[in-house]
């Protein structure tokens, strides 16, 4: 049995570890004992954020095996509805196709559902199509063409 909760800084290692725990983010995360002081900033940021939600899911052990974030965004299109966005998401490479991801993207459904948003949004590397199918599968449909420039 899984459960879902705000990230403590505590969860702080484990996350970054999930988030470095594929092609993509073995390239650029950092996983390191101490952990990166970028990182303490980002939480500390995210944390003193209303509109930021960094979650955990937690095994019945007490370990994170996921983690995602989750940012409130206010708009003025659509007569000024909120959209939930959520990035980052990951779950322990053991526990890939268990269905722990479709409830964690479930809960965090609910959570933009409670705050009044109107709609749910996410990106996905191209390079992930696993991810994509997985997100496709869940309801979520590629209607607009993202794009990103680096900084």
């Amino acid at each position: 049995m899984h459960s879902f909760r705000l990230a403590r800084l505590s969860d702080l290692a484990a996350i970054v570890r999930l988030l470095a725990d594929d092609d993509l983010g073995g390239g650029r995360e950092i996983v390191a004992d101490p952990i990166d002081t970028r990182y303490l900033s980002a939480f500390a940021a995210i944390e003193a954020d209303a509109n930021q939600l960094l979650a955990v899911a937690i095994d019945a052990a007490g370990e994170v095996v996921g983690c995602l974030q989750l940012s409130f965004i206010p708009g003025l299109s659509r007569t000024g509805m909120w959209r939930g966005q959520i990035e980052s998401v990951r779950v322990a490479r053991e526990l890939r196709g268990a269905g722990l991801g479709a409830q964690f993207i479930e809960w965090a459904i609910a959570q933009c559902v409670e705050r009044g948003c109107g709609l749910v949004q996410l990106t996905s590397d191209k390079t992930r199509k696993d991810s994509i199918r997985f997100y496709e599968k869940l309801g979520f449909v590629a209607s607009h063409e993202g794009m990103k420039r680096s900084l």
